[in-house]
């Protein structure tokens, strides 16, 4: 599951930032999350001014 995830985030980073939304990724497997998720995306950005 983590795996599809994180494929369609990059995805979704990609068509909304194009060139400039490379990025680096990992999928990383949990026996639980908060709320019962069964997977969460968390993002560090840096926007310029």
């Amino acid at each position: 599951m983590q795996p599809k995830v994180i494929n369609g985030a990059s995805e979704l980073i990609g068509e909304i930032f194009g060139q400039k939304g490379q990025h680096a990724r990992a999928a990383v497997g949990v026996n639980e999350l908060p709320l019962n998720a069964t997977c969460e995306v968390e993002m560090i950005v840096k926007i310029k001014d």
